[in-house]
């Protein structure tokens, strides 16, 4: 089966979710989501029977790549949107309580279906290779979480996180519309095998001026410094399922167009220095600002969202170790990063949603005496915050070892101090929810949090992923 039946069937499940959710009765929203989830299995099931093109030589595929790397990252996409819906429908209690229509019922069913058109947005990226096509499959997945951010229409806080990213997506877009058109005009291709043919010929100056645009303009997307402000902001005031889509989807998609993009400028000698230098420059201010800005945190939101300002920074610096030799290439360790930020960020964030849904709170404070309340939420807070601090036999702990090997392999001694700096805050602002919910006593009265058969077989699911990458990352690696 070809790689691109897979995009056009998850297009087809999105609109036959929307059709069904304009005669669905309010009561049974929830089937939707069920609905969306079997779809999403599905596709992930006929990932596995994908053949390559095989040398074919139609139009197509100079637009369209379905290399190991492109499907890897489609696979990475769906698991991350089934997990979403997974989330979403343990977060159907307050979705419902802030999305009702005036005069109406709860309007919940596009939470599931807006998902899916997002997945085939970032599945389309995966095998995008030329800037055009980069182009309208970023826009398709940002156009949806535009929406998916202010979706809690009676909550203040949702909209305000919808304007803020809207008006800054919509800047970061133009910046990076502006940047491909530089690099059209200097090398007068829009493929991107094309584009690394004429840019060693193309004049120094249009070149350089364009690797800064795109970026400027990748660096709102996978929040990196100095563009990183709308996160916070945003993380803590969208619906939480879609806070954990952003922090995981996005963020993956946009660091596979930066790869994309960033190679050929690497791999132009004339260029390639200083390239790297803007490069590793980014990812050790982002790296120092993700973390200091994190320590001082008590919402589990902001913490989570300068978390994953610092997480951007370690990929950063592996994508700037510009490493093509041997099997930890930068690309593999991005991929394996990623792998791993999913399942921990995921993991982190189904404890909160279920931790919110009981006390309606997302401080710090709601944490306190969790390991009291529910022994099992807490040790998946535990594994959780474990892994994104970086501890020994957790794949967190993998996917930074592997960073430093890469930066140690292109003599960055400068950002891998920095970079061990940041690991050890790290473990100071991740350890301290840790204190909350083993050290802290639960308020009086507390009662005991209970844990639903979706939200608990997701956290088993996490958890287990979460370790068996800590000490066999030739899963993922052997994917790629």
């Amino acid at each position: 089966m070809p790689a691109y039946y897979l995009e056009i069937a998850v297009v087809v499940l999105g609109l036959v979710l929307l059709l069904v959710e304009a005669f669905t009765p309010p009561q049974h929203k929830r089937r939707i989501g069920w609905a969306a989830l079997a779809g999403i299995a599905a596709t992930f099931l006929l990932l596995l029977t994908v053949k390559s093109h095989c040398g074919c030589d139609s139009p197509m595929w100079q637009f369209y790549d379905d290399s190991s790397l492109s499907l890897f990252f489609k696979g990475l996409a769906l698991l991350c949107t089934a997990f979403v819906l997974m989330l979403g429908l343990e977060y159907l209690p307050v979705l419902e309580k802030y999305s009702a229509r005036a005069g109406g019922g709860p309007a919940t069913g596009e939470f599931f279906a807006l998902p899916v058109l997002i997945c085939a947005g970032l599945m389309w990226m995966a095998s995008a290779i030329d800037i055009t096509t980069i182009f309208l499959s970023l826009e398709l997945t940002t156009i949806g979480f535009y929406i998916m951010v202010a979706y809690m229409r009676r909550n203040v806080g949702s909209l305000e996180a919808g304007v803020k990213y809207l008006i800054l997506g919509a800047l970061s877009t133009g910046i990076l519309v502006y940047g491909l058109s530089w690099l059209f005009g200097a090398t007068g291709q829009t493929g991107l095998d094309a584009i690394r043919t004429a840019l060693p010929s193309a004049a120094r100056g249009p070149a350089l001026f364009a690797f800064a645009l795109i970026l400027i303009a990748l660096c709102f997307k996978i929040a990196a410094v100095p563009f990183h402000f709308w996160v916070p902001d945003v993380y803590q005031g969208a619906p939480t399922p879609v806070t954990a889509f952003l922090s995981v989807g996005s963020k993956a998609a946009g660091f596979l167009v930066a790869i994309r993009l960033m190679e050929p400028f690497l791999a132009v000698e004339s260029l390639r220095t200083t390239c790297i230098a803007i490069l590793v420059a980014v990812a050790c201010a982002t790296l120092i600002l993700g973390n200091l800005a994190a320590i001082p945190q008590g919402n589990f939101k902001r913490l989570l969202a300068y978390s994953s300002i610092s997480h951007a920074g370690f990929l950063l610096l592996a994508l700037a170790s510009d490493r093509h030799t041997g099997e930890l290439t930068s690309t593999r360790i991005i991929a394996f990063y990623l792998s791993a930020y999913l399942c921990m960020t995921l993991l982190a964030f189904a404890v909160l949603i279920i931790i919110n849904k009981s006390t309606g709170s997302d401080e710090l404070k709601a944490f306190d005496g969790l390991h009291r309340r529910n022994p099992f939420l807490g040790f998946a807070t535990l594994i959780a915050a474990a892994s994104l601090a970086g501890v020994p036999l957790t794949a967190g702990f993998l996917g930074k070892f592997f960073v430093f090997i890469a930066a140690a392999g292109a003599q960055q001694w400068l950002a891998i101090g920095i970079a061990v700096a940041g690991a050890a805050a790290g473990f100071y602002y991740y350890f301290k929810v840790i204190r909350h919910v083993y050290w802290n006593t639960a308020p009086e009265g507390a009662a005991a949090i209970p844990v639903s058969p979706v939200a608990k077989s997701l956290l088993i699911i996490l958890i287990a992923a979460t370790l068996v990458l800590g000490v066999y990352p030739q899963l993922i690696l052997g994917l790629l």
